[in-house]
């Protein structure tokens, strides 16, 4: 306590509060990575050229081809608090620059030994500034084109508790690239380079779509997995690309969000995100998802972070909410249906037939089938559904084939009847001719009791009987061939055992355990009737590409794969 009574209270050197202003937005190479490189992006950049050696610990260089700055501004932009992006406090509600704060030069400069070239038109004199910790050492006439160029050598060089800490080269490395990665994603126009020790890692040309820059970063074997989104309600905006369920993993995933065009992090709109997944991918399975939020600029606020990567909603819920539905509502058409080889590019599913006098008649479009399908006469489906393998049911769409799992694609339409009945009224039981009188075990009987009424609104009606046994007097009717015993004892096995866990609404794990076990099988032969009828109710599901488990439905054999496999491209 004596020690604290003889404190004084100082003002900090400009040095030091430099530093201490570098360890809240520099702390590593690839933390000076992204400050150039947003610097850059925000003067207009239309080129950025990243060069590291070690990993950024011996050299980082960013160049571009932005608008410059002259000499004063140059000066000037190497002094704390100063910017061009703010004048007043106000300017700070929707500011839409990357950088604002005016810091970053500063603090890069004072643990560095650090050089800014830059110009502001083609044939004007060039500046060049030297500074060594934080010093001016020098200001300089040079020659360049238009742009900037900044030059850090020896990081931490005069901090060297810091530069301890800086890990491996390759470790930096990764993280310079994925700083250049995350911004390379939000401006798809702008061509960006990284080198590291010479070896080129990131090279992307302008691209005019998301999808595009995706590819060139990540490669066509993640891009072709990927869905559009585009959801407006209200204020806000989402866009970008999820992935399809299909091909979600538990681990590997790519998440990104990004506000007003600032990429941030968030995992509560990850997770709302992930919630319009739900009843698509098994528990566990985490979908590569690159979402961007547009919304007006008093309704978020960027500025709760030093390194800007966090954002404060106004209305947090409501934000989320729109998310998942976007999510949603991208999964929905059947173009989220998995690709046989490349994927489909198709607008809808055109159903080939003929007409009852037996003469051909055009191809009927999805959009104008589904609006009335639950009233349609499915003998107006075409006869070209083929069942192969007692499994899958083929038939032709507008650019290639659809391939049906009968057992996914009933599993789909059970499931999204039985989370209406759930919610409603009950599902329309049959009354049995001769009662059931089926045996459980001690778990299983605490199942069917902790799970009665859910049981009763899908059509079980059961009492007990005696010891170990139960009377069933009604049952559901799914299909021709159900088999209510069957179902029954698997569907309790599966309550009781756990087997599908993982599912946070309890609701949506009843309904997923029951479609499962009621579904048509595979190995089940269907006629013609049954077949056009599990597709009318397929095509009128919600999201009729996926099961409940994260597998497909449904899969597309682009025509143009067809034409590839025999030569007639």
């Amino acid at each position: 306590m004596s020690l604290l009574a003889r404190a004084r209270v100082q003002v900090l050197t400009d040095q030091v509060a430099d530093q201490i202003a570098a360890g809240e937005v520099v702390e590593r190479p690839g933390s000076v990575v992204k400050e150039l490189v947003e610097n850059a992006l925000d003067a207009g950049a239309r080129a950025v050229r990243v060069e590291l050696e070690d990993g950024g610990k011996v050299l980082i260089r960013v160049s571009d081809d932005g608008s410059g700055m002259d000499r004063e501004d140059a000066r000037l932009a190497l002094q704390r608090h100063a910017t061009s992006k703010i004048r007043t406090a106000v300017d700070l509600i929707g500011v839409g620059t990357f950088g604002f704060r005016g810091e970053a030069l500063p603090a890069i400069a004072s643990v560095s030994r650090f050089e800014l070239e830059t110009a502001e038109d083609h044939g004007d004199a060039a500046t060049r500034l030297r500074v060594t910790g934080g010093k001016l050492e020098a200001t300089e006439e040079t020659a360049r084109q238009r742009g900037t160029t900044v030059t850090v050598r020896g990081l931490f060089y005069n901090t060297p508790a810091r530069r301890k800490f800086l890990r491996a080269s390759t470790t930096e490395t990764r993280a310079a690239v994925e700083a250049v990665t995350v911004l390379a994603l939000t401006r798809p126009d702008v061509a960006f380079s990284v080198t590291n020790d010479g070896r080129v890692l990131v090279d992307c040309q302008p691209a005019n779509r998301l999808i595009d820059r995706v590819r060139a970063l990540w490669g066509a074997e993640l891009a072709e997995t990927l869905l559009e989104v585009s959801h407006r309600a209200g204020p806000l905006e989402v866009s970008g690309l999820v992935q399809r369920p299909a091909q979600a993993r538990p681990a590997g995933r790519k998440g990104y969000v990004f506000v007003r065009g600032r990429p941030i992090r968030d995992p509560f709109i990850l997770r709302a995100a992930e919630a319009g997944y739900r009843s698509t991918i098994a528990p566990g399975d985490r979908p590569s998802l690159l979402l961007f939020l547009d919304l007006p600029g008093d309704a978020v606020d960027v500025n709760v972070h030093p390194a800007k990567l966090e954002a404060r909603f106004r209305d947090k819920f409501f934000v989320e909410k729109v998310v998942a539905e976007a999510v949603r509502e991208a999964l929905a058409p059947l173009e989220a249906a998995a690709p046989f080889s490349a994927p489909g590019q198709g607008s809808g599913v055109w159903f080939q037939g003929q007409s009852d006098s037996g003469s051909a008649h055009p191809g009927m479009p999805l959009e104008l089938f589904r609006t009335d399908a639950l009233t349609a006469d499915p003998k107006h489906l075409a006869p070209p559904l083929l069942q192969v393998f007692q499994t899958f049911i083929l038939f032709q769409t507008d650019q290639g084939i659809a391939i049906v799992d009968q057992h996914s694609a009933h599993e789909r339409v059970l499931y999204e009847d039985v989370m209406r009945q759930l919610g409603g009224d009950g599902a329309t039981a049959q009354r049995l001719l001769l009662p059931l009188t089926l045996d459980f075990e001690p778990a299983e009987l605490d199942a069917i009791e902790a799970h009665r009424e859910l049981l009763e609104r899908i059509g079980y009606e059961m009492e007990p009987f005696s010891g170990r046994s139960i009377v069933v007097h009604t049952a559901p009717n799914p299909h021709p061939r159900f088999e209510a015993a069957r179902c029954l004892q698997e569907l309790v096995a599966d309550l009781a055992g756990g087997r599908f866990g993982g599912w946070q609404n309890r609701l949506e794990r009843f309904a997923a355990t029951f479609a499962c076990r009621a579904a048509i099988k595979a190995g089940q032969g269907l006629d013609g009737d049954e077949m056009r009828q599990l597709i009318v109710r397929l095509l009128t599901a919600t999201l009729p590409a996926h099961d409940v488990h994260g597998r497909p439905s449904m899969v597309q054999l682009p025509k143009e794969e067809l034409e590839r496999r025999f030569g007639r491209t």
